[in-house]
C-alpha cells in the first residue's frame, strides 16, 4: 500500500520507529547517566571541577611567573576562606573557635615567613605569638556553659543520645579546654602548614618550586581520580574514604612523578636536570603518598563530624579545605627535600 502524504516514513520517522527527536532525546540520557556514573564514581561534580581546577591552574601560573606576591596574597586568601569554613564545620558539633585571630594568625605568619630577611625565622615568630594568641583567645572569649544535670542526662541516653547535650539550645556541651585544643589543631593546620606555600618561593628557583608545592599533589588528585575510578578494587581505608583505592594511590604517585619530571625539565638548565632528575623522582613518589595522607586526614575530620564536604566555596570540589587538603599536607615534605637537596 503506498505511503500517503501524511504518513510518509521520510517525513516522521526513519521507518523503524525511531525519529530523530527520539534519537536525541536518548543520546542525551546516555550522555547524562555516564556522567552520573562518573560522578558517582569520584565523588564530585567533574564538569564544575574541571572548570574551576582549569581557572585555579591558570591563576597560579600567572601569579607565580609575572608577581609572586600575588601568590602569596592568594595562599591568605584561601586560608581566610579555609579557617571560615573550618569554623562552620566544627560548629555543627558545637565546638568554636576564634575566628578573627586565627585570620590574623594565619595571614601574618605567611607573611612573615615571605617578607622577613630570615625567613624561617619569621614563620617560627609567627608560629610562637599564634600559639599564645589563639590559647589566650580560645580559654577567654569561650565561656563553658552550664551541663545539663543528671535527670537530663539520662532522659538523653534514654532516648539513644551518646553524649549530654544542652537541652534548650540542641548542641553537644563540650568544656572550655575542647574550644582551646580544637583552636590550637586548627591554628596549626590552617597556619603552621601554609606558611610552607610560600618558605619554598623564598629559595633558588622560585617558578619551579611553586609549581612543585601546587602542581603536583593536584596531579596526584587527578591521577587518583581517574585510576582509581577506572581501576580502583582494593580498597585503601574504606572507614575513613570508601573511595580510595590502592590502584588510585599508585595512580597519584605516577602522575606525581611524570609532573616533578615535566617541571624539572622545563624549569631547570638541561645539565642541572640531567644531575638531579632523580631527586625529582624520589619528590613525585613522596608527594604521591603525602598528598594521598592529606587527603585522608581530611575525610577523617568529616566523618568524624558526620559532614559530607567541608565547604562550598569551590564549586565542585566541595570547599577550599577539600582543594587544599593535598596541598598543604604534602607542603612541609616538598620543602624539606629542595632544602636538602638545593633543588
Amino acid at each position: 500500500m503506498a505511503s500517503t502524504p501524511g504518513h510518509s516514513d521520510t517525513a516522521h520517522g526513519t521507518g523503524d520507529g525511531t525519529t530523530p527527536a527520539g534519537t536525541t532525546e536518548h543520546k542525551r540520557r546516555e550522555k547524562e547517566d555516564t556522567l552520573a556514573k562518573i560522578n558517582s564514581r569520584t565523588g564530585r561534580n567533574m564538569p564544575q571541577a574541571v572548570l574551576t581546577g582549569a581557572i585555579l591552574v591558570i591563576m597560579v601560573v600567572l601569579c607565580l611567573v609575572f608577581e609572586r606576591t600575588i601568590f602569596v596574597a592568594l595562599c591568605i586568601l584561601f586560608m581566610l576562606i579555609a579557617v571560615w569554613e573550618l569554623r562552620v564545620d566544627f560548629a555543627t558539633a558545637g565546638i568554636r573557635i576564634p575566628t578573627v585571630p586565627l585570620w590574623l594568625c594565619s595571614g601574618g605568619t605567611i607573611l612573615l615567613t615571605y617578607f622577613y630577611p630570615q625567613h624561617v625565622a619569621g614563620m617560627a615568630i609567627g608560629l610562637l605569638c599564634s600559639v599564645v594568641v589563639i590559647a589566650v583567645c580560645a580559654s577567654f572569649q569561650f565561656k563553658p556553659r552550664a551541663r545539663v544535670n543528671g535527670a537530663a542526662v539520662a532522659k538523653l541516653k534514654e532516648a539513644g543520645l551518646d553524649a549530654p547535650q544542652d537541652v534548650l539550645g540542641g548542641q553537644v556541651v563540650h568544656d572550655r579546654m575542647t574550644h582551646v585544643s580544637v583552636s590550637l589543631f586548627a591554628m596549626l593546620y590552617l597556619t603552621l602548614l601554609p606558611s610552607f606555600l610560600v618558605l619554598p618561593l623564598t629559595m633558588g628557583h622560585p617558578v619551579a618550586h611553586g609549581f612543585y608545592i601546587v602542581f603536583v599533589p593536584a596531579l596526584g588528585d587527578i591521577g587518583g581520580l581517574f585510576l582509581g575510578a577506572a581501576f580502583g578494587k582494593h580498597k585503601l581505608s574504606p572507614r575513613i574514604s570508601p573511595k580510595k583505592s590502592w590502584e588510585g594511590m599508585f595512580g597519584s604517585m605516577l602522575f606525581c612523578t611524570i609532573g616533578a619530571l615535566c617541571i624539572g625539565l622545563g624549569t631547570y638548565p638541561f645539565d642541572e636536570f640531567a644531575q638531579k632528575w632523580w631527586m625529582l623522582v624520589v619528590l613525585g613518589v613522596m608527594v604521591g603518598v603525602t598528598g594521598l595522607f592529606g587527603d585522608l586526614s581530611a575525610s577523617m575530620i568529616k566523618r568524624d563530624l558526620g559532614l559530607k564536604d567541608m565547604g562550598h566555596v569551590l564549586k565542585g570540589h566541595g570547599g577550599v579545605l577539600d582543594r587544599v587538603d593535598s596541598i598543604i599536607m604534602s607542603a612541609p615534605f616538598i620543602t624539606g627535600l629542595l632544602a636538602i637537596c638545593s633543588l
